[in-house]
Order: structure tokens, then sequence, then C-alpha cells
């Protein structure tokens, strides 16, 4: 079933994009793409791998409540479907950092484009790296070939066609990923024991808090609220979808502006209800270990170097507590489905019982971290792939891992698609080789395409090699986006700027961003609001003290 699935996805692709090629077509994939090709791409880009293991992992620790980051969304889809999406469409640009030279100067849009080089470079490591590393630790594959591999084949059908073969791959990808999802859903449900149904599973979640979606408390210092998935998330939303070439050259391959709004309306109504869907998978993998005993920790490599270790006695008095935990939670669960009438102090002792396992769990990760320092111990990652490992039937245990594997080539397609346009367009045809044929744009497309590529596999390997890394690649994606998303901010709303001013905004701002990451402990995710803000800032100044007016050079297009 995996093999099956993701060799079909790929001859697709490469079958779908057969004949000659353009560097226009190659780069933009063409201007003939459906709103539902463009919404599945939209959305297969954003759904790495990790949406498929952390999300569920998400929902069996916390519940529902992660769904809230994105309520942004949809308002983020018709601000930019009405905004920035027919800016693009009247300029005909190749790239989003096209038209900032449109708008201000060559070297604006350089620097930007190199922004964005340097984070989406990372970026497409990273989705190769952080599935690879779970996929090898469950399965026991080696992590170096599971990089290889992954990054093998991704490279090749993103070369052989360019946007419009990770396009057309992409809605076969997202079908996968869906029904994959959807299957898992009604297989748990289905294996719940004999009596339990549906609502009896969401209501045993309610009472130990998974099942609360939307919390409309104004409090700062709660992570998912309400209030801060409609701001913060609709201004996440606004910088990723709007300014990042990876989901940009999404939309630029649409048949026409109506189709390219639908797509992206289309994502903005789906998204939601699909992030819903992979929390309440997770949710119902939670129920189902209320009847059927889970492991203490679901790392299962890192569990057996501590059984070996002589840390193994401490090992096997937590996991008779959590066994006897377990035994009580499962008695009190069975009392309480039987007497539907005063179930309140039931439902506060298996509150009470929940703790306390979670208080093992935790002593069971400092354990797994006193004997393996580098260790994954945030093993919610682990939770639904184990989970599948150990009790799905050998064909649907294919297809989730073909789920996974579909994930995350399609998120690592898009980004070196991306990069491979962006390095084309934005330098080597503006400045290298303004000359350049068609036939060379779309050569340069492809050995810029397998460069990146083979960068990613590269940083994905030495990834395995580094503590922290993918903590300091998130940082680092924070310390640059925030700049890049000022630039395209002040492009858009303030009329008066120039080329300029702000450049050099763009740097200070950056140079901001540096100085609060190294000499404060402001968290990562404040650097965006800094950096935007400082671009938009530091440009009104900049406009004040610096001459103008200037002359603005036309890009070059294939």
């Amino acid at each position: 079933m995996l093999v099956g699935t993701i060799t079909l996805i790929v001859a697709y692709g490469v079958w779908k994009t057969r004949g000659p090629q353009n560097a226009g077509s190659y780069l933009r994939g063409g201007t003939d793409a459906k709103w539902w090709t463009i919404g599945l791409s939209i959305m297969a880009t954003q759904a790495s791998a990790i949406t498929f293991l952390s999300t569920p992992g998400q929902g069996f620790e916390y519940g529902l409540g992660f769904v809230q980051f994105y309520f942004g969304v949809p308002l983020a889809m018709v601000i930019l479907s009405a905004t920035i999406v027919p800016i693009y469409y009247r300029t005909r640009v190749l790239t989003a950092y096209e038209y900032l030279e449109q708008r201000f100067d060559l070297k604006t849009r350089q620097l930007t484009a190199l922004i964005f080089l340097l984070q989406r470079g990372l970026g497409a490591g990273l989705s190769i790296y952080a599935p690879a590393i779970i996929l090898s630790t469950v399965l026991g594959w080696s992590l170096m070939w599971t990089n290889l591999i992954l990054g093998i084949v991704v490279i090749a059908y993103t070369v052989s066609g360019g946007t419009r073969a990770v396009n057309q791959t992409q809605q076969l990808q997202m079908t996968v990923m869906l029904s994959g999802m959807a299957l898992a859903f009604v297989f748990i449900l289905w294996n719940l024991p004999n009596g339990i149904s549906a609502g009896d599973a969401f209501d045993l979640a309610g009472v130990f808090g998974k099942m609360k979606a939307v919390d409309f408390q104004p409090r700062l210092e709660t992570r998912y609220t309400f209030w801060s998935g409609i701001t913060g998330g609709t201004f996440v939303a606004l910088a990723y979808f709007g300014t990042d070439q990876s989901q940009v050259q999404r939309y630029l391959s649409g048949e026409s502006l109506t189709q390219s709004r639908l797509g992206m309306l289309f994502n903005g109504l789906v998204k939601v209800p699909m992030q819903l869907m992979i929390l309440l998978v997770g949710v119902l993998v939670f129920v189902y270990f209320q009847f059927q005993a889970p492991p203490v920790f679901f790392n299962k490599p890192e569990l057996e170097r501590v059984r070996l270790s002589e840390k193994a006695p401490a090992l096997t008095l937590l996991e008779q507590e959590h066994q006897s935990l377990f035994a009580q939670k499962r008695v009190l669960i069975d009392r309480w489905l039987e007497t539907p009438a005063g179930r309140a102090p039931m439902e506060d002792e298996l509150r009470s019982l929940e703790k306390r396992s979670k208080v093992v769990r935790e002593e069971t990760r400092k354990l797994v971290k006193s004997v393996s320092p580098r260790a994954n111990v945030k093993d919610a990652d682990y939770v639904f792939l184990t989970f599948v490992m150990t009790r799905f039937p050998a064909g649907l245990v294919g297809l989730l891992l073909a789920v996974v594997l579909c994930a995350a080539m399609s998120a690592t397609a898009s980004a070196l698609n991306a990069l491979g346009t962006t390095t084309v367009v934005d330098f080597y045809k503006r400045s290298f080789k303004p000359t350049a044929t068609d036939a060379e744009g779309v050569r340069a497309g492809k050995l810029f395409t397998v460069m990146w590529g083979a960068l990613a596999v590269g940083f994905a390997i030495f990834a395995s090699q580094l503590d922290n890394l993918i903590q300091a690649v998130n940082i680092l994606g924070s310390i640059f986006y925030g700049p890049m998303l000022g630039v395209f901010l002040v492009g858009f709303f303030f009329k008066r700027a120039r080329g300029t001013p702000v450049f050099w905004a763009t740097l200070l701002a950056q140079a901001t961003v540096l100085v609060t990451f190294f000499a404060s402990d402001i968290g990562f995710l404040w650097f965006n609001v800094i950096g935007c803000t400082g671009v938009a800032l530091f440009t009104l100044l900049f406009q004040l003290v610096l001459p103008g007016p200037e002359d603005r050079k036309q890009s070059s297009k294939f």
C-alpha cells in the first residue's frame, strides 16, 4: 500500500507534465489551473508531515483548543483575495519579490528574495528531517536513508515538471491525506469497546477537558484562545499566504483571478474543519487508551534504552504505578458509563487520576532524558504513529504511512519549487543572464531545484548530528519573517514609500531583531511583530531624511 501509493503519485505527476516546457510554464505552472487544483495545492503545501504526526498528538494531550490557531485563516483568505492577489495578477509577476522591484527597486527586491531563500532553504531541510526522524524511530529505518529516500523522490518529480508537477501531484497527495485521516477516524470509533457509542466517547473526552474547542476568555498567558486565533492567527496567515513564494506560486498559476480567489476561499473554508478532524482523531486515540492500556512513554526505542540501563528498576516502578492508575480509571469509567445520573463525583475522581498519570509520564520523560540526553522526550509526536503501527491492520498501516510521506513530499516539493523559481527569476535571469533563452531558463530552473534539494537533504542529514536544531530553525524563521512581511505591507499600503528608504528600513529592522534575539529573553514569536513594525516605522523615518524621488527599473520576465 505504501510503496504503491507513493509510486502512483509520482508517476501521475510526471505523466501529467510530460512534453515540451517553456520557462513560464515550468516556473509558474502555466496559467490554466482550476480553483480546486489551487485550493488543494495550497492546503497540501501548508499541511506538512508534522501536521499529521503532531496534530493528533496535540489533540491527545490538550484536546481541541489548538484549532483556534486557524481561526484567522478564513479572514486572511478574504483579505488577500480582495487586496494582494489582484495586485499580483495586475503586475503579472512570476514571484512575489518581482513585484517589489516594480514597486520599489532592484535592491529591495533581491534583499527580500534573499531573506526568503535563507528561511525557506532551512525550512526545506526541516520538512524532510522532522518526519524522517519520527518515521525512522518508529519503523526502525536508518535516519540517513530515510532522509535520502524522501529527498530523492521529491527532487525527481519536482525537477521533471516544475510547478505544474507540484500542483498536479498535490491533488492526489491531499486526497490521500484526507482519506487516510477520515479512515483513521472511523476505524478508531469502530474499535472502541462494545456498547461505547460515538456520543459516549466524546462525552468521556469532555470529562477530561479534551472537547473544549473555543476559549473566549481574554487571557494573554493562554496560548490558544478565540482572540489570539482571530488576531494573531490572521496576522500569521496574511504573512504566509501573501508573501511566501511557496504559497504565492500556487495561486499565480490560476486560469484567472476568479479561479485563484476561489481556490484561496476554498482553503479558507476547509482548513478549520480539516484541522478539527485531525485533532478529533487524537482525542479519539486518547479515549481508546482509556480502555486499552497505553505505554507510559510512546517513543519505544528510547524507552528500551532505559530498560537496558542501570535505571531499569526506576522505570519498572513507574510502569507499575502507571498500570495501577490505568486500572483504577478503567473501573471508574465503567461505573461512569453505567450511571448516567450523579456522575459529578466520579468525574472529579477521574480527573484526579488523570492528573496523577500525567505526573508519572513526566517522571518517565525525565528518566529517559537522564539516560539519553539527546532523546526527544516530547512523545506526543509519537502517539498517533505508534497507535497506527500497533493497532491498525496492515493495509491501513500502509495508507496512514503514505499520508505522512505524502505530507512530507508535498511540503518539500513546494519549498524546492519556490526556491528554484525565486533563484532563477530574481537573480539568474534578472542580474546574471538577462538574455537567457527560454530553454536556458528551464535548464536553470531544474539545476537550481536540484541544488536546493541537495542542500535540503544535506541539511536534514546534518541536523541529526546536532542538538536543538529544530528549535534553532524555528527561531531563524521568526528572525527573518517579520522584516519580509514588513516590506510587502509597506509596498501595499504606504503609497509614497520609496525604494531606498524601504531598503535601509528593512536592514535596520533586521538588525533590530538580531539585537533583540541576542540581548533579550523575549519569546521568538514576537520577533515577527518587531521586524514587521520596525520596517514600517523606519521607512517613515528614512522617507524624511533620505533624498528622492528614484528611478525604478522594470523587472524582466520570461
